[in-house]
């Protein structure tokens, strides 16, 4: 039998950190190019364990063990600027400014306080087609190691 209209088909996968969990199949996010070192692995899932938190993960499909803590960099960053260069707009069949999604990848040591983001490294999403790609920018203004919580004190202060 097939679904019926409005009916989200479901499949479930095996994640490190939550163990066996459903997700709806059209949430899957396609990287035709994988993510930097990690190529081979085209198909994510992102996972919000909170609807208020600010942080989420993106979880691979095929790999229960690679799974990133990601966040909206424009939240600790609100200066955060990005171009997206035109052949990524094409491959990821952007057409509005309202389809991107921009996340960065956190790492996360023991001591949290010290938590950083890659603001050099975002992962674009079309959330429309869920197409995503990680890119490089070409800005001297951003690394791949940003303070996550001193930037955000530092933004409160002023």
């Amino acid at each position: 039998m097939g679904l019926l209209k409005g009916e989200v088909s479901k499949m479930k996968i095996s994640t490190e950190i939550f163990g066996q969990i459903e997700i709806d199949k059209e949430k899957i996010i396609a990287f035709p190019e994988g993510l930097l070192a990690f190529e081979e692995e085209k198909e994510f899932v992102i996972i919000n364990t909170d609807d208020e938190a600010q942080f989420s993960w993106l979880q691979s499909i095929n790999t229960p063990e690679l799974a990133f803590v990601i966040m909206n960099p424009f939240f600790a960053f609100p200066d955060y600027e990005i171009v997206i260069p035109k052949r990524v707009q094409e491959k990821l069949k952007i057409e509005e400014e309202k389809d991107v999604a921009i996340y960065s990848i956190v790492v996360v040591p023991e001591d949290m306080e010290k938590m950083t983001t890659n603001l050099l490294g975002p992962i674009v999403i079309n959330a429309n087609k869920k197409l995503g790609k990680q890119i490089i920018l070409d800005d001297d203004r951003y690394t791949t190691k940003h303070f996550v919580f001193q930037q955000k004190s530092e933004s409160r202060s002023d």
